[in-house]
Order: C-alpha cells, then structure tokens, then sequence
C-alpha cells in the first residue's frame, strides 16, 4: 500500500523512535544478562521514555516485545530468563515500534565482548548485504534487484541467504504486501513505486541456508548449528531513491 505524506511521516517519527531504542542498546553490557531481562529493559524504555508501543507484543500470540537469536538462531528467538548472552556470542536483536498507529521494524546483530574472526567477518557481511539491498531501491527499480543484490554479495563472500523469511510491507499492519525476497534474478518482481514501505532484513548463514523451527513453534535455528547473523531495516522509496525510516545514528555516513 502506499503511504500518504502524512502516514509517511508518522512512520518516519516511529522509526526515529526505534533507532532510539538500538542506540540505548549500544550503552548495554549485555554479557551477564538473560535475553528477558533485555526484553523488559527495551520494554520499558519503549513505554515509558518513549511514550510508544512495542508492537510485537501480543502479534500472533507473542508475549514479548522483541526476539533474541543468539548464535546458531537465525530468527524469532524467545527471550527467557534462562537464556544467559555470553562473551563471544552474536545476538540479534529484532524490535517493532508503533507510534501514532505506524509501525517501524528494525533489528540489529551485536557482537558481544571478544568475538572469533569468523563471526566477526559473518555480521560485517550480513550488515553489508542489507546495505546492498537497500542501495537497490529506487522508483522504477524491482523487487528482485534488491534480493539479488543481497545474494550476490553473500555469495561471494562465501555466504548464504536464508529463504524461508522475507522482509516485507509495513505499516499500519506489522505485515503488508509486498513480500521482499532477499533472493531473486535483476529485473523481475514488482515494480517500486514513491510511497511504499517495507523491511529489508537479510538472514545470513556460514552454512547451509537451510533451517528449522524448535518445539516452541518460534524459535529458527540453522539446520548445520553453525551462526547465522541478520540486519533490518524499515525502508520508504522516495522520489528520488530510498528513505531508511528506521537508520541509527552510528550508519548515517553508510546512507
């Protein structure tokens, strides 16, 4: 759907919001923590400093503001009290904000404490190939030059892309058309048009892309148990390129 000027800026406010939250984040020592105790912190600091609402919370049936993958989980991890983040782990955190009735949704991979090269070298990747996508947007371009963007770029450093999740339209609905496939051939897909707002959030993985769903119905692990690593960001296309709705203040010399 597109958006008007005006829901588009209420998105826009709801994504700078957002990049608030990733950015208190950044001050978190998050060794030694238990991902509930980073889901009640973002929690609190979403409703009570930013007077907005975490939009996960109770979508599908979710009880939690956001999902925490650690390591080998590449997406909708749950956070649990007994789940403790250690030095030399990668978690992924993905959060929804909404504000005014838009919602933002954006999602970033820390690396905590001391972190093997091997990792290293996967987040930097996976952040990169998000950038690579988003650099693909522009009226007139397709959905398929942002997906295929993505997998060249992880292809060639040795990656795969994850197919099972899509970023996807956003709005006043977390989940709107069109699908955004971080896959995908040049030149195909639909066309983009100024006004439309979606997620572009890669999932990239050391090993096979293949993965599966745990007994919780939620949490998505790698098939292979080696890590994967995601980025994501709530994108407009303008009339001239791409807005990022949701970009931090760290990125800004990236966009």
């Amino acid at each position: 759907m597109i958006k008007t000027a005006q829901e588009l800026g209420i998105q826009r406010q709801a994504g700078r919001l957002l990049a608030q939250v990733f950015e208190m984040l950044d001050r978190v020592e998050l060794a030694g923590l238990s991902t509930l105790a980073v889901n009640d912190l973002v929690e609190r600091f979403i409703v009570d400093e930013l007077h907005a609402r975490p939009a996960s919370k109770g979508q599908y049936g979710f009880a939690f503001v956001l999902n925490s993958s650690i390591n080998h989980v590449v997406c909708h991890g749950v956070p649990s009290a007994d789940e403790i983040i250690r030095d030399g782990d990668i978690v992924n955190l993905d959060i929804t904000l909404e504000k005014g009735g838009l919602i933002a949704d954006s999602s970033k991979t820390y690396m905590v404490g001391t972190v093997a090269p091997a990792a290293r070298r996967l987040v930097t990747i996976a952040q990169e190939a998000m950038w690579k996508g988003i650099g693909a947007v522009r009226p007139g371009a397709r959905l398929g030059d942002i997906g295929f963007a993505i997998e060249k770029h992880a292809r060639k450093n040795g990656y795969s892309v994850v197919r099972d999740f899509c970023g996807h339209g956003i709005g006043r609905e977390m989940h709107e058309a069109p699908d955004v496939l971080h896959f995908g051939r040049a030149g195909t897909g639909q066309v983009l048009r100024e006004g439309m707002v979606f997620t572009i959030e890669p999932m990239i993985n050391q090993g096979t892309r293949k993965v599966s769903t745990g007994d919780d119905g939620w949490t998505v692990v790698t098939d292979d148990g080696k890590l994967s690593a995601q980025f994501e960001h709530t994108v407009a296309v303008t009339r001239d390129g791409v807005e990022v709705l949701t970009l931090r203040s760290d990125e800004r010399a990236a966009a």
